[in-house]
C-alpha cells in the first residue's frame, strides 16, 4: 500500500498525526507530492521528517519558490518563502545540516512515473505550478490536456489546491465524502489528495491518500481525514512575526 502525503507546509503536528495513521493503515511506502516547506512555522522540522520517512519528495512550488524565485507568490506567501529560505540556511545550525536541505530540495523530480502512474504536484500539464480544482471539471480544454499529458498513466496522483477529490476521464468530480471516502480504480482519473498541513475545502482536518492497488489499473484509493492540534500550529506562527497572522487564521477555518 501507497500512503500519498502532499501540501505539508512545515506543520509538523498535522505530520505527526498523518505519518501514526499511515503506520496504522499499514502503509509500506510513502510519496510526498511536494509543497513540504512553506507558510508554517517548522521547516527544518517537517522536511527533515520527510527526508527520513518518504521514498522521494516530487517538486512542489514553495520548493521551486525557495530555490528560484517567488515573484508569482502573493506577498504573503513570499514572506512565508522568504522566511523559510532563512530557516534552512540558520547560521546557527550545523552547515552540513542546511546542505542537506538544500541538496534534498536540489534533488526533487517535477514528475515520477511508475507502472501505470503518474506523480506530480500541480497537474499532468503543468507538474509544479497549475492548480487543479473542483470547478475545473467543467473546463473541457484544460481537462482533456491533462488527461493527454497523463500518457500511459491510468491514474494521476496530485496535490497543489489543497482540495481532495477525483476527477475522472469520463468527466465528473467526486467529492471524497459522497463517496464514502474511497474509490475503486475504474477508469482513467487524476486524484487530488488534499493537504497535509493546510487543508482549504471548509474542512480544517488534515488530507492524505492511500492506494491498495498494483500498479494503477485496480485497487482503491482511500482519503483519509484526520484532527490535529490546530490550536498549537496557529501558536506557532503567530509567535513568528515574519508569518502574517493570516496564515494561522485559515487554519483554523480550513480555508
Amino acid at each position: 500500500m501507497i500512503a500519498f502525503l502532499s501540501d505539508i507546509h512545515s506543520n509538523i503536528e498535522a505530520l505527526s498525526v498523518a505519518l501514526a495513521e499511515v503506520e496504522n493503515v499499514g502503509a509500506d511506502r510513502i510519496i510526498c507530492l511536494g509543497d513540504v516547506i512553506g507558510y508554517g512555522p517548522q521547516p527544518r522540522e517537517a522536511l527533515g521528517t520527510i527526508m527520513d520517512r518518504a521514498e522521494f519528495t516530487i517538486l512542489g512550488n514553495h520548493e521551486h519558490g525557495a530555490m528560484f524565485y517567488a515573484s508569482d507568490f502573493n506577498p504573503r506567501a513570499r514572506a512565508a518563502i522568504d522566511w523559510t529560505r532563512d530557516q534552512l540556511s540558520r547560521r546557527d545550525a550545523p552547515r552540513e545540516e542546511n546542505m542537506k536541505f538544500w541538496n534534498y530540495l536540489d534533488e526533487m523530480k517535477k514528475e515520477v512515473r511508475e507502472n501505470a502512474m503518474l506523480f506530480v504536484h500541480g497537474s499532468p500539464r503543468d507538474p509544479v505550478r497549475e492548480y487543479l480544482v473542483p470547478r475545473d471539471v467543467n473546463d473541457k480544454e484544460k481537462m482533456q490536456g491533462c488527461f493527454e499529458k497523463m500518457g500511459d498513466a491510468n491514474l494521476c496522483f496530485v496535490g497543489h489546491s489543497h482540495v481532495p477529490g477525483v476527477f475522472l476521464e469520463s468527466g465528473k468530480f467526486l467529492l471524497p465524502a459522497d463517496i464514502g471516502m474511497k474509490w475503486d480504480v475504474s477508469e482513467r482519473a487524476i486524484v487530488n489528495i488534499g493537504s497535509v498541513g493546510q487543508p482549504r475545502d471548509g474542512d480544517k482536518r488534515l488530507s492524505f491518500v492511500s492506494y491498495d492497488g498494483t500498479d494503477g489499473t485496480d485497487g482503491t484509493v482511500h482519503f483519509h481525514r484526520l484532527e490535529y492540534d490546530v490550536a498549537q500550529t496557529v501558536q506557532k506562527i503567530r509567535a513568528i512575526t515574519e508569518l502574517p497572522d493570516y496564515l494561522a487564521d485559515r487554519l483554523e477555518q480550513g480555508r
